[in-house]
């Protein structure tokens, strides 16, 4: 079955970069679509990035121009990328990925940018 470990995470500074990879198996083939999502406390999670297989990526309106995402097909890994880090980026960063009509997660990695 598919797997997801994401790594990463932890103390940022404001104005740093983030980045985030999330290594996966399991599936059947590389036809998957993978992306990121974030929690913060007391709110629901929220998409931050997605990618199908062959792009294009879709970004969330909130980060776009701070944020890219990268999949490798041959390692199996998906890669966030989140620049220019503000306080109200903490939240639990989740690797997220859908094959064949089914969504699996990732445990998540706390993400805490200093304020």
């Amino acid at each position: 079955q598919v797997q997801l470990m994401e790594s990463g995470g932890g103390l940022m500074w404001p104005g740093g970069s983030l980045r985030l990879s999330c290594s996966a198996s399991g599936m059947a083939t590389e036809f998957y679509t993978s992306g990121w999502y974030r929690q913060a406390p007391a709110k629901e999670r929220e998409l931050v990035a997605v990618m199908p297989f062959g792009g294009p990526a879709t970004l969330a309106d909130f980060i776009q121009g701070r944020t890219s995402i990268s999949r490798d097909d041959k390692q199996n890994s998906v890669l966030l990328q989140i620049h220019n880090l503000r306080p109200d980026d903490t939240a639990v960063y989740f690797c997220n990925l859908e094959e064949n009509g089914k969504s699996y997660w990732g445990q998540g990695t706390q993400v805490t940018v200093f304020s």
